[in-house]
């Protein structure tokens, strides 16, 4: 449990419009806060459907202190549930992603069927009952072509950003997309920066040659703003909604999440050094002209929805100081490496970007961890999205009941 009275506290001296103090970046029960009142009460981005391609494919992570995988099931549906064996607690999956028939536990082989039942376990006496043993399930839904879990009792309603989640990633056909890349780095940093450097392009010019290239870094097409205070924003949403691409920016009454579609730098058509498509257009894409569809979900993924491959990134807190990023680059099924997409230029201009902003990340942290550290003030015009998302952040942590969230029931 954390010191209520101090995290108060701190909420209270918090400058309107600042970073914040050094306690939420560094401070072990801060870290924990964190944990129990925001990652272990919403929803968060678990996998890409499409890195579970098949019944008994699997996904393992780490969320705080609990290990979760997530399944796609005989029946064909994506399951998720704590990664604990029911009979002595081993954790039944280890690796980070895997194909099994069945769900079988490495200490005693106790064996679950993909849907969680428990289907045997040896020598456990004529009165036991299967059925009273099966895997603890977490809440789990899919949009986008995205798995969201959730681990409190009663998850936050999922439908509204479902449903807008939906609607915007559609002419990007989702559901036929498949993995042609991941990469997972580690970056010695609190989950507040990596999200807050995401959440401005303040940084870009000095920070990101390659991603400049192509990326528009107008603060009124990146910000917090609705994108169509920039004429080329304006033009360009305009452009597509009229080819029936949903575009306008939509945000959730507590802005946690939102979806806007905005342009590339002049004729650019994707992230790569020229401009030029590193895939073939997504079938569903009216053009390749179409920009960057950016969709965020709090506390724990951005992601870009391109003409001719998707993006999206996964963010799990490890330590207050640790953090891991997931990036996984998907192109369409029928796509080729070698003959309709080369890896290197699908791949270069992201992969350089996340490692610049590793150390920009890491950068920041040492500099918070100094005791001359104090909050300094946000540029309104550069980094609205960064007041956005600490304002966001304040108010989940200031919620009242606080504790770590119990075990989803059955």
């Amino acid at each position: 449990m954390t010191d209520q009275p101090r995290i108060a506290a701190l909420l209270a001296a918090q400058p309107k419009n600042h970073s914040l103090a050094q306690p939420f970046y560094t401070d072990h029960g801060l870290y924990q806060a964190d944990l129990d009142r925001i990652w272990y009460r919403d929803w968060i981005f678990a996998a890409s459907t499409a890195e579970l391609p098949k019944p008994g494919a699997y996904v393992t992570l780490q969320l705080g202190a609990y290990p979760v995988v997530v399944v796609r099931g005989a029946d064909g549906e994506v399951r998720a549930f704590h990664n604990v064996c029911r009979h002595r607690g081993q954790r039944l999956c280890s690796k980070p992603s895997g194909q099994a028939a069945k769900l079988v536990c490495p200490y005693h082989q106790w064996t679950y069927e993909t849907d969680g039942r428990l289907l045997w376990a040896r020598d456990m006496g004529p009165d036991f009952d299967t059925s009273n043993h099966g895997l603890k399930p977490l809440h789990c839904a899919t949009t986008a072509g995205m798995v969201f879990i959730c681990l409190a009792d009663v998850a936050p309603d999922f439908a509204p950003v479902r449903t807008a989640a939906d609607r915007y990633t559609a002419p990007h056909r989702p559901e036929d997309l498949k993995i042609a890349h991941q990469s997972r780095i580690v970056e010695n940093g609190n989950w507040k920066l990596v999200l807050e450097n995401n959440r401005e392009c303040y940084h870009c010019a000095g920070a990101h040659p390659a991603l400049c290239r192509t990326f528009n870094d107008d603060p009124d097409l990146v910000g917090s703003d609705d994108s169509l205070s920039s004429p080329v924003g304006a033009a360009h949403v305009n452009r597509c909604e009229d080819a029936g691409l949903p575009s306008r920016y939509v945000i959730s009454p507590d802005e946690n999440w939102r979806l806007v579609r905005i342009p590339f730098v002049g004729d650019a058509v994707s992230y790569t050094m020229d401009g030029k498509a590193a895939a073939p257009l997504l079938p569903g894409m009216p053009f390749a002209n179409a920009g960057s569809l950016l969709f965020f979900h709090y506390p724990n993924t951005w992601n870009h929805f391109l003409s001719d491959h998707v993006l999206t990134f996964r963010v799990l807190p490890i330590s207050p100081t640790e953090t891991e990023v997931v990036t996984t680059w998907l192109v369409h099924k029928d796509a080729v490496e070698g003959r309709d997409y080369d890896l290197n230029r699908l791949t270069e201009v992201w992969l350089a970007t996340n490692d610049e902003d590793r150390r920009v990340v890491e950068e920041n942290q040492a500099g918070i961890n100094s005791p001359a550290y104090e909050p300094g003030p946000y540029s309104a015009k550069q980094e609205s999205g960064v007041i956005q998302f600490i304002d966001w952040y304040l108010a989940a942590l200031a919620r009242e009941t606080a504790g770590p969230a119990r075990i989803a029931a059955e």
